[in-house]
């Protein structure tokens, strides 16, 4: 028995053992492959695809990662001077235009990771108006407010234009995307009217009935892309974190379905690595 017994503890040690020497080859070669580093803005389809990235960056391609979550400008700024090797949140044409215009000759744009973005003021569908110039007539449902995000923020500036060009007698309210999101979800509750800054993809969308507000002085601009922006030099660095950064590409549909399931208590670390595993053929598509 006693000898059965010290078999039993060793095969449990060698089976630990093995455990931990897995690991540890994990980490060193992920030392040896090298570190990314990834900048992001602190929205919901930020949050989304750069949690994406890294899960492909660190489980299918071996590298340590590192993901930086910071305000617009710091992100931008951050791309520019090599802090980041590389950020999938860049919202053009418009939203960043005011911030890629100013590293632009610095950086490198490797296009469109996602097509068919929009920004604009929504609302709930059932509030009884569809453009923002009827919104004066209705102040008093709103409370004489608009809910944004972040100051700074590309769609906070062009909020700021529209209640200029269209004479809205409104207050923009100053928080975050989160805040936003939780204004929006209580006042649907209680069955309220709201206006908040909206982006498309998010999960809001696929959560509600929304819609955009028709904007006739096409003050937000039309359809918008998220592009990947990689620093100067990364090519020549690492032409395999390039390479793959330059094919990340996927769908409205695919980010919003990481981000519900985000919004529905999963991290996005786990809500990244379950649409990696159930999207291979993508994600393979991806690989360099």
């Amino acid at each position: 028995m006693a000898i059965v017994s010290l078999f039993a503890v060793a095969l449990v040690g060698c089976a630990g053992g093995g455990e931990e020497a897995k690991e540890g080859g994990e980490q060193q070669a992920a030392e040896e492959k090298g570190k990314v580093t990834l900048g992001y803005v602190q929205w919901a389809s930020e949050i989304a695809s750069t949690h994406v990235v890294k899960e492909v960056l660190e489980n299918k391609m071996g590298y340590e990662v590192e993901a930086v979550a910071v305000d617009a400008a710091p992100m931008w700024k951050g791309i520019e001077n090599a802090d980041f090797d590389a950020i999938v949140s860049a919202w053009l044409p418009g939203t960043h235009a005011d911030y890629y215009a100013d590293v632009k000759d610095n950086v490198e744009n490797l296009g469109a990771n996602l097509e068919g973005a929009k920004i604009g003021l929504v609302v709930p569908k059932y509030v009884e108006i569809d453009s923002i110039d009827e919104m004066n007539s209705v102040k008093d449902k709103f409370d004489g407010k608009i809910i944004g995000i972040e100051p700074g923020a590309g769609i906070m500036s062009a909020t700021e234009q529209a209640i200029t060009d269209y004479e809205l007698d409104y207050e923009l309210v100053d928080s975050s995307g989160a805040a936003m999101t939780a204004a929006l979800q209580k006042a649907i509750k209680d069955e309220k009217w709201v206006a908040v800054t909206g982006w498309t993809p998010h999960w809001k969308f696929a959560k509600y009935d929304l819609k955009y507000l028709e904007d006739p002085k096409e003050i937000y601009g039309g359809a918008e892309h998220i592009a990947t922006i990689v620093r100067q030099g990364l090519k020549e660095d690492n032409e395999e974190v390039y390479n793959f950064m330059d094919n990340f590409n996927w769908t409205p549909a695919d980010m919003q379905a990481v981000m519900l399931e985000i919004e529905e208590g999963k991290s996005p670390e786990e809500a990244a690595k379950d649409w990696v595993a159930n999207n291979s053929d993508k994600v393979d598509s991806w690989l360099p």
